[in-house]
This record gives structure tokens, C-alpha cells and sequence, in this order.
């Protein structure tokens, strides 16, 4: 399935799915948006703009990084959109978005919905101004969607995180970890996207490109400035999430060394205990101190001997 939007007269008009894919003719500019696409389709467009079949492929195939490739007539450039699976719980979503972008127009191809593009669809047709501008200004305008959208998601991880945190400060549970850990996936992927795609913008800001108007450059500008953020706000979660790591493990370590610490006192109150037991306790006819007198004073010191001990741990600051 394709869409075809057409830039004419300082208007834009959806001509639908049904026009064939063509060039753009006089006084008009095409933005194509492939979704879903069968391989006819590819051909067709291949044919009918003489991409490079290394481009072809790169649709086909699905490259994992973004990319800028200059073809001469046009730049191929390749990005992400990104999104929350389950809300988090099963991780990130990444949508590849491969772009064409010519003098007087703009391909885009993706196999699944993306709603960065319907977005800039439905903003395209709604403001008029933006029909007076080149096909890199609606290439700005899908980057700007895509590095906007990045922004709630790393709010909802970032509050995500405050929850774990807090929940660790008020008491340790098995799942906390996980969550840390989860968190700290989801932070790996987001930055594994952000990072190309902020090269990509560098790429495009350093041409002195034809396709690629001075004033839009300065849109492209702030893109990039947008792109530099969340790549920091990335870096500061992740400090966050390694100082939540770091509570957690010292917090566990705390405990353990508590409870080896009350149980060393336990054994440490008992071992006379169990001497005195073991000794007098033997079947001896001649065992010493074997005397009625003396079991009562045995059994005092069964009860004098853990509580002075006590007593002891607890002036030293043991207990």
C-alpha cells in the first residue's frame, strides 16, 4: 500500500493509494509513503526512480543502525521510530523508516504503521504553510516527530525507576532486581537507536548539500540539539539506575552481614552452653563435681552464662 501527497500551488493534497508511482511532474513536488509494501511495489519504484539496488536491498533487509548513503541524485538515509512494548514489561519496539529524498521529492518506506508518518500526514495537509516549503522540510518534520516522541518514553522509564527506588529504600524484595535490570534493557536499546541517528543529523549539518535548503539546515539544527538531550537525559537515567543498583546491592550486603552477625551471637551465646551440657551430661559413675550440691549451681550457670554474654554484646555494641 502507498501514499501519495502532492505539493502544488503552495497546497497539499492526499491522491490516495490508487496513482501509480510516478516522478513528480512540472511545478509539482511527491511525498511517497510505502507501507506495507509488496515487492512489485519495490520494483516499481526502483525502476520508476533508478535507486541503486543496494538502497533496494537496505529496504528489504532491514538494517538495524541509522545511515546517510549519498547517491548523487539522492541521499538515502535510514532511521527508527521507537516505542514501548507493554508498556516497558516486554521491552522496545523499533520500527525501521527508510527515506529517498530528492530535489522535488520524498520516499518513504516502512513495513509497518508507523504513527510518526500519519502524524506528519495529517500536519502536512492541515497547514498549508508547509506545502511552500521544500521535501526537506517534510523530512525535518518526520525527524522532529520521531526525536520528539522519544521524550515521554524516557519520562515513563525515568518514573519507572523512581518507583523501584523507592520501593528498595522501604524494603528489599527478589523482584526489585529484575526490574533494575529490565530498565536497564530497556535504556540499552533506546541508546543503542539515538546514537546513529544523532551521527546522521551530524552528517547532514556538516553537507553542503543542494537537497537540503540553509534555512531548513537550522530546523535540522535544533533536531539535532533534541536528539543531543535525550541522549543525555539517557546517560543521566542510567546513572540513576546504577546508583539504584548500587543501594540495592549494598542494602542486601547490609542485611546478610546482619543476619550473619545475630546468628554468630546466637551460636557464639550457646557454645558454653552446649559444653557445659556435653560434659556434665556424661554416664560416668566417677564423673567430677558429682554431687546433688552442685547440679543447682549447674543450672544457674546454664542461665547466668547467656545472660552475662548478653549483657556483654550489648555494652560492646554487638547487639
Amino acid at each position: 500500500m502507498h501514499r501519495t501527497i502532492q505539493f502544488k500551488d503552495n497546497s497539499a493534497k492526499l491522491l490516495g493509494s490508487s496513482k501509480e508511482l510516478r516522478r513528480p511532474g512540472e511545478g509539482e513536488k511527491l511525498w511517497i509513503d510505502l507501507q506495507d509494501w509488496s515487492e512489485a511495489e519495490l520494483a516499481a519504484l526502483e525502476k520508476e526512480f533508478g535507486f541503486h539496488p543496494l538502497a533496494m536491498q537496505e529496504c528489504v533487509r532491514q538494517n538495524e543502525r541509522a545511515k546517510l548513503d549519498d547517491y548523487d541524485d539522492y541521499l538515502f538515509i535510514v532511521t527508527h521510530s521507537i516505542s514501548l512494548d507493554g508498556n516497558g514489561r516486554r521491552g522496545v519496539l523499533t520500527s525501521e523508516i527508510d527515506m529517498f529524498l530528492g530535489k522535488d521529492y520524498l520516499v518513504t518506506v516502512h513495513r509497518n504503521p508507523v504513527d510518526v508518518i500519519d502524524e506528519v500526514i495529517k500536519r502536512v495537509e492541515a497547514e498549508h504553510t508547509h506545502a511552500t516549503h521544500g521535501m526537506d522540510f517534510v523530512l525535518y518534520l518526520i525527524f522532529d516527530e520521531l526525536v520528539d516522541a522519544t521524550f515521554p518514553i524516557i519520562d515513563k522509564i525515568s518514573d519507572q525507576l523512581e518507583d523501584v527506588e523507592a520501593s528498595i529504600l522501604k524494603r528489599l524484595e527478589p523482584w526489585q532486581l529484575r526490574e533494575l535490570l529490565r530498565i536497564k534493557r530497556l535504556l540499552i536499546s533506546i541508546r543503542r537507536v539515538l546514537s546513529p541517528e544523532r551521527d546522521v543529523l551530524a552528517m547532514m549539518l556538516r553537507r553542503d548539500d543542494d537537497r537540503i535548503d540553509e534555512r531548513t539546515a537550522l530546523y535540522f539544527r535544533e533536531v539535532y540539539d533534541h536528539v543531543v538531550r535525550s541522549y543525555e537525559q539517557i546517560d543521566v537515567e542510567r546513572d540513576l539506575l546504577g546508583n539504584a543498583m548500587d543501594a540495592h546491592m549494598s542494602m542486601n550486603a547490609n542485611r546478610s552481614t546482619v543476619i550473619m552477625k545475630q546468628l554468630t551471637i546466637l551460636a557464639s551465646i550457646f557454645l558454653p552452653l552446649s559444653f557445659m551440657t556435653g560434659f556434665f551430661g556424661q554416664n560416668f559413675s566417677a564423673l567430677p563435681f558429682d554431687s546433688k550440691s552442685l547440679f543447682y549451681v549447674e543450672l544457674a550457670a546454664c542461665v547466668a552464662v547467656p545472660v552475662g554474654m548478653f549483657y556483654w554484646f550489648r555494652r560492646s555494641g554487638w547487639l
